[in-house]
């Protein structure tokens, strides 16, 4: 009889220790996010464009681009905290390397961070108060001459949040 209670338990923590990698993935199908486009003049008065996933509410914010290994070039996420504040972000159980926009809610750019490092729990401060923070590839920032600045069309993606 031992042995057989023995079996169950190895059974038991087998079926749990396999179970757990997914836990996360169906976490993740429950949160849904909004879509738009957003258009950003670079401080040499280029436009560039980007699809982008919203994160509007706590649980979107919280799992941003977590757990996700690719994203369209021209694609990006933008979180919305509601509200101009000092954000700061973090990289934890985000594959991506990311370039994040620190943006005001008038559009303004005020602080640019490139090539955020995957994985890293080190916090990554806006340094200033900022209503919306846009995560792109990183080197996209880079490669398109964003920065300190560049000013976010938001006005259709302040609708479609509402």
């Amino acid at each position: 009889m031992f042995g057989f209670l023995i079996s169950i338990f190895r059974m038991s923590a087998l079926v749990a220790l396999f179970s757990l990698p997914y836990a996360g993935v169906f976490a993740a199908d429950d949160i849904t996010f909004g879509k738009g486009h957003l258009s950003i003049r670079t401080t040499d008065g280029r436009q560039v464009s980007f699809s982008v996933e919203l994160a509007i509410d706590d649980s979107q914010r919280m799992r941003g681009l977590m757990h996700r290994k690719t994203m369209p070039a021209d694609h990006g996420m933008l979180f919305d905290f509601g509200e101009q504040r000092l954000v700061t972000m973090w990289m934890k159980n985000t594959v991506l390397p990311l370039d994040m926009l620190f943006i005001d809610e008038d559009g303004v750019t005020r602080h640019v961070r490139e090539n955020a490092v995957p994985y890293s729990e080190d916090l990554i401060s806006s340094g200033g108060e900022v209503r919306y923070v846009l995560e792109l590839n990183a080197g996209t920032v880079r490669r398109l001459g964003i920065g300190v600045g560049s000013r976010a069309e938001l006005a259709d993606l302040k609708k479609a949040a509402n």
